[in-house]
């Protein structure tokens, strides 16, 4: 069977359903376009070639550079980080992005899991596509599916879901090191994109540390490091432990990225200078904000004890209003969409609960409803606005990342 295809055109659909895309018709990437892909993504080396030692992180820096080494990224979000989030998340600022986890056996059984859970477009780089497998042979055979299409394939091993105790798979491969290190050399050995991991911290840092060694010489390419424990689970309560993330980052020779405590652009400059890593994940911060990377903040951190912010005429309904458009030109399952509404509106919500009730009273979803819903709320006087710093501009544009934002 074909990969997924890299564009996609949006149809008319009637009475959609939870669990179905608005109707979409696929088209097939141009001639030629797919082996360009996979000869140019991991540096004209044939697979398997000079997977340790200086080559391999020769190699793994020059494809992080090629890439304009992003530092603001996506983090993956089961259901969560899917196509239409991206992209509004790269307009305000994201400069790579992970897909959400998808389920490795299922991907290479299921077409039609394929085809919902996986789509992409060609403004949808760098992207990371993540799996999570506990089998090496079905983990390649996912992934070769989906690397004429990304910068690299992702193996979750951060994940630390009861869901994924009960499949073995995420965190819970800690407790098999041996298996984790047939999957990463598995598609290391046998992919032509590099490969990347993501993973959590042990409680003992000596454990984490020779954990990312032994990741390294796998074949691992690049390296996010969640800073909790697969024990810890409730960001909001518990802080990411940078001070292991910067220990990981002295460890190898591999690039970074830094995961844990991301919530808004001061604490990108906080994590980047005090971990030393290439890069942020920011996850729960983007769903509620997915304008964070463009140096906006929500009221509950602009307004804690800061001074410097002012009101900004974009809000999450606005941002709301972006995402939907862009679920029509890229559909996406209408679970997807409601776990965003809920996300984006919370504060909305609150303000006017019987909103809420309505919405989760909708047993089938369709873009009118929605966009009347937004609407409503407006009428209602409803505004929960946006802040950013008087110094924004400055501040963002150090990182050269400047946006035209009205």
């Amino acid at each position: 069977m074909a990969a997924p295809s890299i564009s996609q055109t949006l149809t008319t659909s009637t009475n959609p359903d939870e669990d179905s895309l608005c109707s979409v018709t696929k088209q097939e990437p141009e001639p030629g376009q797919q082996q360009q892909q996979q000869q140019e993504c991991w540096l004209l080396g044939s697979p398997g070639r000079c997977l340790t030692g200086e080559s391999h992180v020769e190699r793994a820096w020059a494809h992080w550079r090629k890439l304009g080494e992003p530092k603001l990224i996506v983090a993956p979000m089961v259901d969560n980080s899917e196509l239409p989030f991206r992209m509004l998340c790269r307009k305000y600022g994201a400069e790579a992005a992970y897909t959400p986890m998808l389920h490795s056996r299922i991907f290479t059984e299921n077409e039609k899991y394929r085809s919902q859970e996986f789509t992409t477009c060609k403004d949808d780089r760098p992207l990371f596509v993540q799996f999570c497998a506990n089998a090496a042979d079905t983990l390649l055979e996912a992934a070769q599916r989906v690397e004429p299409y990304c910068d690299y394939v992702d193996i979750n091993l951060g994940c630390p879901q009861r869901i994924a105790k009960r499949g073995n798979y995420g965190a819970f491969l800690m407790d098999n090191l041996p298996l984790v290190k047939s999957l990463v050399e598995k598609l290391a050995l046998n992919l032509r994109v590099p490969v990347s991991c993501k993973i959590r911290v042990f409680p003992d840092l000596q454990d984490t540390l020779n954990y990312a060694r032994m990741l390294e010489d796998a074949g691992c390419s690049l390296l996010a490091v969640h800073g909790r424990t697969r024990d810890e689970k409730d960001g909001k309560k518990l802080r990411a432990k940078w001070e292991a993330i910067k220990a990981v980052k002295n460890a190898v020779r591999i690039p970074v990225l830094a995961n844990g405590n991301i919530r808004h652009m001061d604490d990108v400059h906080s994590c980047l200078e005090e971990t030393g890593a290439d890069g942020v994940l920011s996850a729960e911060s983007l769903l509620e904000n997915p304008a964070l990377f463009a140096g906006f903040k929500t009221a509950e951190w602009a307004l804690d004890g800061e001074d410097g912010s002012e009101e900004v005429k974009l809000d999450q309904a606005d941002l709301l209003v972006e995402y939907l458009k862009l679920c029509e030109e890229y559909p996406v399952p209408w679970r997807m969409i409601r776990a965003h509404v809920h996300k984006m509106l919370g504060e909305w919500f609150r303000i006017h609960p019987h909103i809420r009730e309505e919405l989760n009273a909708q047993s089938k979803l369709t873009f009118d409803f929605l966009y009347d819903m937004v609407n409503r709320l407006r009428v209602l006087g409803v505004k929960v606005p946006l802040y950013v710093k008087d110094t924004r501009r400055e501040n963002i544009c150090q990182w050269k990342w400047c946006l035209n934002i009205d």
